[in-house]
Formats: structure tokens, C-alpha cells, sequence
């Protein structure tokens, strides 16, 4: 294939752009062979956006390295055809398939830390990809600078000569997309692009991936678990489970007409931040099916409410079942509604009426993270609390001071002014005692269950230490573990397993499990569902509450996911360069946000609702500034919708910081024109 074959291939005008047949993917191990991918079919045409779903091991990334022909060894294609332009990608020479990466087919990573090079300037990879294409030096540096401006990077003339360390999270990743249209792809193949991003940043990268399709014709196929970012931003969707396709069909037929249970299931399973908390998120039982040892007949029969006999024994295949919608299911195949059917029971969650004594009282708290002659305010004047059986949610993006503050909560960072009460006992200078009241009192759930867990312990070895700080040894230790296991959902006779052995949401689980060793009266949860599938993160969201309401914790949780959020939480904080700028019950703040940062939040978090293409949008500008050079007056003005950069009668904005005080609607927020932006968040 040429450089030219966009131009010289002759194919009609409706054939798609690109074409998978049949696509089947395996992988050679010493326990056998593993079909990662088998019999995928699936098209996308030029200017078009394919949103491909499904949770970790369904194959989606594998598809999408198959058809870059950049599979891991020894990953290996055995059958199938991938047609771009009508010519098949799989019988091209390695010297084409290099031409065709970057010129006609692009890849958009995950994590753009690790896609960029920390040792080139950000100018020079974007050049680089133009070069060993054939453009000419100086040409290529000029197209780097038009392309840094095109995906949105500010004051490109300097920008262009720093290093990806010195950009954020989204700017790196606006980075990367601009590597990816260097050479005018037609094709950009997304994976999980946004993940790893704060919901305002996210919300940057997707009106940006809209307006490339719209401005270049990009054709763009995005690979995500997040249904919101789904039905915001893609035309069709395919619906992946183990290994193969369930359902495929327009993305908005597939919402509002699920065909298949596992495609009903996930939508069921997210949060929304729209719905009132009450309710147990009716999760999918189980776990996504090991690749290696796939069940007979349709895959996931194991999981499913309403499998049938012959769903167990045979593999359903993928038949049209209503205009332009297929689906592989036995029971939809057989006219049965799987919305109509019943999804496992849940239960209603009850907030207490009359919470006791707080557990924890934090008072005017401030956290340095520089040095004491020139202190950087990371946690800058909060003041909360927590008491048994609620939850309070923490929110905010990335950088605003959440994890230090839960740190600083639990003694591994100072504090710097203020004062900590933890039941009953003012524990602000951390002393042996104050730390073990501490520990005694609060346990942490941390983010990544896997780097919690000690490799090379055993899953009991590790409730057992815990267990041994709480005074809890020997046979009782095995004992009360057992127990703790069972009181997670696990099978109590896997304390001897490795954590190797436990799938992502297990390790969680077990997580949770040394937590609780310590019988403690409060969780400090930060960010415990971000690393997991809908599915598994729906029944975490399930036992977090079930433990809250059943022993009567009290949890600080830490998220940037607002409906997850709202789903646990009774009261939500809402946090900004260090400090509270809202605060109120989950109603108050969801229903009617005072501060306009909340607002923005609140609009830019995809709703996993077609009909929300519809409602009004904040997309707020730029990124959070440094707590080391904070801005003056308002910490949020440099970025606000309705601050002095759009009204420029609002000096008080720059010059007087607003206090946090009761507003109209009853929550405390720290803005000088409180609740102008209520409307438009709740639209």
C-alpha cells in the first residue's frame, strides 16, 4: 500500500472507511491457547465516531492493536480481514503498515505520561512523527506549532520548547492527539483517552475530539468503559464480552433498547448523577470471564438474570434483532425484553435520622508541602466533619488538596495550623498516643488494591497483621479472618491464596477486609472505585454501603467521579486550590449548586443518557493553578465562567477572597455571586 491509497484505492463512495471481518486474535501460554479475540466484525466510515464498551479482558485493546498490527508477542492473528479502504491491513508488508501508522491510522493512549518521551521536547516529538514521514525539518516545526495551537495548547511559541513534565495531566494529553493528526490520519483509534483525567479536563478532551470530526472529518474509534462518554459523544457502538461482540447497533437505539442482558446490565450499573441515593446499585454479580477458560455457550451466562438451559450449552450467534441493532442472546432471539426481566434484588439503604458525636473534627486545618520559609498551602483553612453512619463526599480535580488532606487526617502529613479531633480526642500533634487513637479509630481504603497489597504475603498473612496491631493473634487471628473474608463476599477458605490470584474488584474486597480488621468507627476511602469496571465498581458502591449502614461507619470518600459521589454521599465538599468552596447535603448541592465551580463539574460529567447531547455545557478553560503562586482574591477566577475574565466589572473577584457563608438555598459556598450558575448546571 502507497502513501497515496486514500486517493488512487477504488471503492465506492458508501463503503466504510474501515472494515473488521471476522477478526480472530490468540495468544500462545503454557497452560494453552488464549483467544483474546475471536470472530469480531465491525465498521466504521469516514468521519464517523465507534464507541467500543466492555470491561477489562473483553478484548478491546487487543482489538485495537490488531488493527494498528502492533499486538504484544506472542499475541498473534489467526483469521479474519481488517479492510482499510477495501485493502487488507493483515497481507501488507511491515514497511507499509509503518507508513500507514501515523499517516492513515493513529493511536491515542491512555496514559500520555507514558506515550511521550520525558527526555524531548514536547515540539520535537510532534516533528518527529513528521519526519520520518518524509517532511522536511524546518516544515515540521512549523506544523508542530499549528498543531499544538489547533488541539488547544496555550502560548505555543514557548510551550512548544518544554518537556512533558512541565504540562498536566490534559495538556500532555492534548500532546498526544496532536502526535496523532501530525500526518492527517483519517483515522484515530482512542483508547480510554479520558480515563485517567479530572471531569473538567475529560470534558476539554471530548469537546476536542467533537471538533476534530467535525472541523478534519476524523473518523475516530473510542475505546472506553465509561457509558456516559459513549452516549455523549459516539454515532454507533459495539458491545464487547468475552472476546467477542454481543450487541452492536446506533448508540442511541442501543440505550433506549438494550437487546442484550449484558448491554442492560452496564447501563443499570452506573451511577448517575441525576438519581437520588436511596437505592443499591443493581449490580452484575460475579466476575468478567478468565479468557482462558471461557464458559460453554454464551459467555455470560454465569452472570445473567435470565439465562435460559440452552444458553449454557450453546453459543448464540450475531443476528439482527431490530433495525440496524444485533445481538448475540438466546433470549432476546426468542422475543424475551431483557429490561422486562428481573435483575437481582437490592436492597433501600436507610441514613440514620439522628447522627451521634462526630468521629472526626477537622478545624481551620492548613498543610505545608514546601518549606517552612516558604510554605505551599496544599490544605488551606478547612474545617469538616464526619460522624457514624454517614458519608461525606470529597470532590474536586486533581491537585486541589483531597488526598493531602485525607494524609494529614491520619498523621503522614503535619499540620500546619489548625486542629484535628478524632472521637473525642485532639490529635493534631500526632503524638504515639494521638496515633494510636488514630489508627484505633479510622482505617484507609486505598485507590489501587493491587500496590496496597504486599505481593509476596498471602491474602491471610496480610488480614493476620492487621489483625496482630489490633491485638488479635494466633488461632483467633485465622479465625476472625475467615470472618472478615465472608463479611466482604469472599470465600473464607482462600486466606491462603496470593493477591496475584484475586481479580481487581477481589483485591478491593479484601482491602476493605484489613480495613475493617481494626474495627474501626470511620473509612477514609480515597478514590476505591476509580481503577474498576462498572460492573465490579457497582458492587463496591454496594458493600461500602452495606458495611456503612450494617456496622454504622462513617466514611470520608474521596472521588472525582461526581456520580459516584452522589450515589454514597449525604453531604458533599466540594474542594478548590486547597480549600471548601462548597458544602451541604447531596441534595442541596446536586440540585441547586451555589459555587460556579461546582456547576462546571456538574455539567461536564457525561451522563450515560443520549439525550444529554442536549443540555447545556461549562467547559471551563485551562487548569487549576499551583497552591506554590495561588491567585489573588478568588482562588477560582482565573478560570471562572462568570469571574472578571467575562465581566469585567467584578474587580472584588481579584482583589477580595470571598468567605464561606450560608447561601439561599441553604448549603455554604465561598462565591461572591452564589448560585448564578445553578440553572445551567441542572439543565
Amino acid at each position: 500500500m502507497t502513501s497515496d491509497t486514500r486517493d488512487s484505492a477504488s471503492v465506492r463512495e458508501d463503503q466504510p472507511l474501515l472494515r473488521v471481518e471476522g477478526l480472530q486474535v490468540s495468544f500462545p501460554t503454557s497452560h494453552g491457547v488464549v483467544r483474546a479475540v475471536n470472530d469480531i466484525s465491525f465498521e466504521i466510515g469516514a468521519g464517523r465516531i465507534l464507541g467500543v464498551v466492555g470491561e477489562s479482558g473483553s478484548g478491546k485493546s487487543v482489538t485495537a492493536r490488531s488493527i494498528m498490527r502492533m499486538l504484544r508477542a506472542p499475541g498473534q492473528v489467526d483469521g479474519g480481514k481488517i479492510m482499510l479502504h477495501g485493502r487488507d491491513l493483515l497481507n501488507e508488508t511491515e514497511a507499509t503498515m509503518r507508513d500507514v501508522r501515523g499517516k492513515r491510522i493513529a493511536m491515542v493512549f491512555q496514559d500520555p505520561q507514558a506515550a511521550l518521551n520525558p527526555m524531548m521536547r514536547v515540539g520535537d516529538q510532534i516533528a518527529e512523527t513528521l519526519i520520518v514521514h518524509g517532511t522536511r525539518k524546518h516544515e515540521a516545526r512549523q506544523r508542530a506549532l499549528e498543531l499544538l495551537h489547533k488541539v488547544g495548547i496555550p502560548d505555543v511559541e514557548r510551550t512548544i520548547e518544554q518537556y512533558p513534565h512541565e504540562f498536566s495531566g490534559g495538556m500532555r494529553q492534548r500532546v498526544v492527539i496532536a502526535i496523532a493528526l501530525a500526518n492527517e490520519a483519517e483515522l484515530l483509534i482512542a483508547d480510554e483517552p479520558t480515563t485517567a483525567l479530572d471531569v473538567t479536563i475529560q470534558a476539554q478532551i471530548l469537546k476536542l475530539l467533537v471538533d476534530l470530526r467535525k472541523d478534519l472529518g476524523v473518523a475516530i474509534i473510542m475505546i472506553t468503559h465509561d457509558m456516559g462518554v459513549v452516549a455523549e459523544l459516539c454515532d454507533e457502538m459495539i458491545v464487547m464480552y468475552g472476546g467477542r461482540v454481543v450487541e452492536s447497533g446506533p448508540v442511541r437505539t442501543v440505550f433506549n433498547n438494550p437487546q442484550h442482558p449484558y448491554t442492560n446490565a452496564l447501563l443499570r450499573a452506573v451511577p448517575r448523577i441525576d438519581t437520588p441515593a436511596g437505592h443499591a446499585l443493581p449490580a452484575i454479580p460475579g466476575s468478567p470471564p478468565d479468557p482462558a477458560r471461557l464458559p460453554g455457550g454464551c459467555s455470560f451466562h454465569p452472570r445473567c438474570p435470565v439465562a435460559v438451559e440452552k444458553c449454557r450449552t450453546d453459543r448464540p450467534p450475531l443476528e439482527v434483532l431490530a433495525p440496524s441493532q444485533r445481538a448475540a442472546c438466546w433470549v432476546s432471539a426468542s422475543g424475551g425484553d431483557v429490561e422486562a426481566l428481573p435483575m437481582p434484588v437490592v436492597r433501600t439503604r436507610t441514613t440514620p435520622e439522628e447522627p451521634g458525636k462526630p468521629i472526626l473534627q477537622v478545624e481551620n486545618v492548613r498543610t505545608n508541602v514546601g518549606k517552612p520559609r516558604h510554605p505551599i498551602w496544599a490544605v488551606n483553612g478547612i474545617s469538616l466533619e464526619v460522624r457514624a453512619g454517614e458519608t461525606l463526599g470529597v470532590v474536586g480535580e486533581s491537585g486541589c488538596g483531597k488526598s493531602t488532606l485525607s494524609r494529614t487526617i491520619v498523621g503522614i502529613n503535619p499540620v500546619g495550623e489548625g486542629r484535628i479531633t478524632v472521637a473525642g480526642r485532639d490529635v493534631t500533634r500526632m503524638g504515639k498516643e494521638d496515633l494510636r487513637t488514630v489508627t484505633s479509630t479510622i482505617q484507609y481504603v486505598f485507590q489501587d488494591p493491587y500496590a496496597s497489597l504486599n505481593p509476596r504475603r498471602t491474602i491471610g498473612q496480610s488480614l493476620e497483621e492487621a489483625l496482630s496491631v489490633a491485638g488479635v493473634k494466633g488461632h483467633a487471628a485465622r479465625t476472625r479472618s475467615r470472618e472478615l473474608l465472608e463479611r466482604v463476599g469472599l470465600n473464607g477458605d482462600h486466606l491462603d491464596r496470593y493477591p496475584y490470584a484475586f481479580s481487581g474488584g477481589q483485591r478491593q474486597r479484601v482491602g476493605i477486609a484489613r480495613a475493617l480488621a481494626a474495627n474501626p468507627k470511620m473509612l477514609i476511602c480515597d478514590e476505591p472505585v476509580s481503577a474498576l469496571d462498572v460492573s465490579i465498581q457497582a458492587q463496591i458502591i454496594n458493600l461500602l454501603e452495606d458495611l456503612r449502614d450494617d456496622l454504622g461507619l462513617g466514611y470520608l470518600f474521596i472521588a472525582h467521579d461526581l456520580s459516584v459521589v452522589r450515589h454514597l454521599s449525604d453531604r458533599v465538599a466540594v474542594m478548590y486550590l486547597g480549600r471548601v468552596v462548597e458544602m451541604g447535603t447531596a441534595e442541596e448541592v446536586y440540585g441547586a449548586p451555589q459555587h460556579p465551580y461546582t456547576a462546571a463539574l456538574l455539567s461536564s460529567t457525561p451522563e450515560p443518557d443520549v439525550d444529554a447531547r442536549k443540555r447545556e455545557r461549562i467547559v471551563l478553560a485551562g487548569d487549576m493553578p499551583s497552591p506554590a503562586n495561588p491567585p489573588s482574591g478568588c482562588p477560582f477566577r482565573t478560570r471562572c465562567p462568570i469571574g472578571p475574565l467575562f465581566n469585567k466589572d467584578r474587580e472584588i473577584c481579584a482583589t477580595t477572597p470571598p468567605p464561606l457563608a450560608v447561601t439561599s438555598n441553604g448549603q455554604i459556598a465561598a462565591c461572591h455571586f452564589a448560585g448564578e450558575l445553578a440553572a445551567a448546571a441542572t439543565v
